[in-house]
């Protein structure tokens, strides 16, 4: 899952971005409008946290013309305008969900997870092959019944071979898919995450190597 936090406040934006990749997502942070606008140019993210006081681009622009543009992306604007008609104006120029700061934390994890489910075909709750078991809802991972303890970026990796269900995913695809925007696709960092889900998988090693193509969950 892809998002872009687009927050003014640096601490906070710091802390959006922290606690989502935390809850498994790949996340990019912008502090101002015209830089979130030329990334949702650039990457297909499935949300935008978009603060609607935003500098150089306003978040209300942003929005409305991300809506009008027929992007895929959802977004869920995030500020301290709460009264009934904000929310309403806010709506009303294209966001697809509207939090109120202060705001629970889980509350916004949970909201991100259901417009990214709407930003994207449905994917079933428990994914399954080669004797893997995806929990997407609990975000718990099993092989024959073993508890897989996996790192966020193991489980979204995993996540994306299962969802291909044995087609072949490239390295590039990974990245794109699992990773953030500032991922350097030389540092090999597919290849060592990669690695290490394997160990955590154990023997009979369910990944296959096709050199020059990806991977696939045999």
């Amino acid at each position: 899952m892809r998002v872009l936090v687009a927050e003014d406040e640096p601490v906070l934006a710091k802390m959006l971005g922290r606690g989502l990749r935390h809850a498994g997502m790949a996340v990019d942070v912008v502090l101002d409008g015209e830089e979130a606008r030329d990334l949702v140019e650039l990457t297909d993210y499935d949300v935008l946290v978009l603060d609607r006081d935003l500098p150089r681009l306003h978040g209300d622009t942003l929005c409305r013309s991300l809506a009008s543009s027929g992007a895929r992306t959802r977004i869920l604007m995030l500020t301290a305008a709460g009264s009934l008609d904000d929310r309403v104006r806010g709506l009303g120029l294209g966001a697809d969900d509207y939090l109120c700061k202060p705001f629970e934390f889980p509350e916004l994890v949970a909201r991100v997870q259901a417009l990214a489910r709407r930003a994207v075909p449905a994917t079933p709750p428990r994914l399954q092959r080669a004797g893997i078991t995806l929990d997407t809802a609990r975000r718990h991972a099993t092989r024959e019944g073993r508890t897989l303890s996996l790192t966020p970026k193991e489980f979204a990796v995993l996540r994306v071979l299962l969802e291909a269900d044995g087609t072949p995913v490239s390295a590039e695809e990974l990245l794109e898919r699992a990773w953030d925007a500032h991922a350097d696709p030389f540092t090999g960092a597919v290849r060592v995450t990669m690695s290490k889900l394997r160990g955590k998988l154990g023997a009979p090693d369910p990944i296959q190597t096709l050199p020059g193509i990806g991977y696939a969950l045999c």
